[in-house]
């Protein structure tokens, strides 16, 4: 006898709900997902979406007593190898409606982000999966097989919401373990996805925020680590009508500052009303080719030597203001680590075949924005509900110690030195996220292991 009262029977009767009530079985269908005959595919998707809450693989859920009521395994293998299903356009369009949601329960005025980053998703052990690379680990430091997961994501502040996502291999041929398969159809999404996989990282990242944008999904500012913030990929995302607030690295790069050009170091000396006790300094300079920045110098309180450099399109912002959205950043990395933690990102289905790994990417990407969902509408005592948020001021912005001290791990990181601060740092804010889910979805979580 089911027990309903069990974490993992609520948590399938809430993700249910939530199912019913976004319409994904009509996202579904728009985005060319169907089956012929057999099971519908809604129901194949359902079991898949909840599989990482049973503490079961595929294989040994099928094995259970659940197996009268699932399909055959080939079903699920099929659904998940599928090249014509768009996926993407299933993600953009559940992410634009979860979105649309959220933005009615805060003001018009709340300011909202994209995030952009990327993630290495590990596969040392496969030899013969499609488009397969050999990559640079940058928090390892240390050569790898695998992709690289370049991800968009928005965020209010208070909940995160993954927008798209693209399995990156390498732009270069001799990097590439695996090519594509002769044998897919070069019409489908499946093929598309492909092609996208062997570009340059920033041109994808672009036309993501593109696609975002044409979703009717709105943000004020697209926030970026170093690697995104150059001066090229800035003036794209202007083009798409979005201020940029980015780390940057201490290159050779030159910024115009009244008669002359400067590095940063060289900068950070010219600091108007520098005292030797302020944390923070700025000052707006130009880009090489005439963008005009303001650059925000932050310090390290326990080595005054050593500064991080945050840049702002929008120069009407404080210093204070670009160093508190900036801390929204740490949304994406919270994100990455709870999908590869607790669901499963990457190591739950390790197939051949590119499909494979766009269809689960999605599925896992789901699971985090149906418990966003959730989190934001249920009316348990650890959630606000709707009635909150209409008659409460609104909810409260990143405080600026908060992501003072996001920004003081990355002075870790830069030294080479990521892992016990940065990692504590983040598994604190990951209990945090947890902490605020609903109370059957904490003690599930508290049941599942977590994977480094």
């Amino acid at each position: 006898m089911i027990n309903q009262n069990s974490p993992s029977e609520q948590t399938k009767i809430a993700f249910l709900k939530a199912f019913k009530a976004l319409k994904l079985a009509g996202l579904l269908r728009d985005s060319g997902i169907r089956k012929a005959q057999g099971i519908k595919v809604a129901q194949v998707f359902e079991l898949l979406l909840l599989l990482a809450f049973q503490g079961k693989n595929l294989y040994r859920y099928l094995d259970s007593k659940y197996q009268e009521t699932a399909a055959s395994k080939n079903t699920y293998y099929r659904f998940l190898n599928t090249s014509t299903y768009n996926w993407r356009r299933f993600l953009t369009s559940l992410s634009a409606k979860v979105i649309a949601s959220f933005s009615r329960l805060t003001r018009p005025d709340r300011i909202k982000v994209f995030i952009l980053d990327d993630s290495v998703i590990s596969r040392n052990r496969s030899k013969h999966v499609e488009l397969l690379a050999n990559l640079y680990d940058h928090a390892d430091h240390r050569f790898i097989k695998g992709f690289t997961m370049l991800a968009l994501g928005w965020t209010d502040g208070y909940s995160f919401v993954p927008t798209d996502f693209a399995m990156m291999s390498s732009a270069s041929k001799k990097n590439r373990i695996q090519e594509v398969s002769e044998s897919i159809d070069k019409r489908t999404s499946g093929y598309k996805r492909r092609s996208e996989a062997v570009k340059k990282k920033t041109d994808v990242a672009v036309q993501m925020i593109r696609n975002a944008l044409k979703q009717g999904i709105q943000a004020d500012y697209v926030l970026m680590d170093t690697w995104f913030t150059h001066e090229p990929m800035i003036r794209s995302i202007l083009d798409e009508g979005l201020d940029v607030i980015g780390m940057v690295k201490q290159l050779k790069q030159r910024y115009h500052y009244k008669e002359g050009f400067y590095t940063l170091p060289e900068l950070r000396k010219l600091l108007p009303e520098y005292t030797p006790g302020n944390q923070f300094g700025s000052i707006i300079v130009k880009t090489k080719n005439g963008i005009p920045v303001k650059l925000v110098f932050v310090r390290n309180r326990n080595n005054k030597r050593e500064w991080l450099t945050v840049l702002s399109t929008d120069l009407s912002l404080s210093d204070e203001e670009i160093i508190r959205i900036y801390g929204n950043r740490w949304a994406i990395e919270v994100f990455f680590k709870s999908t590869k933690s607790l669901m499963k990102l990457g190591t739950e289905f390790q197939g051949r075949s590119y499909d494979m790994m766009i269809s689960h990417t999605t599925i896992v990407f789901t699971r985090y924005i149906l418990l966003e969902w959730l989190r934001r509408n249920e009316n348990d005592d650890k959630t606000l509900c709707e009635l909150f948020f209409r008659l409460c001021d609104d909810i409260q912005d990143m405080a600026l110690s908060t992501a003072l001290q996001s920004l003081m791990s990355l002075f870790v990181e830069q030294l080479n030195s990521v892992g016990s601060r940065k990692s504590a740092l983040l598994k604190n804010q990951l209990q945090q996220w947890i902490n605020s889910q609903a109370s059957f979805i904490k003690t599930l979580f508290g049941q599942l292991s977590w994977e480094s």
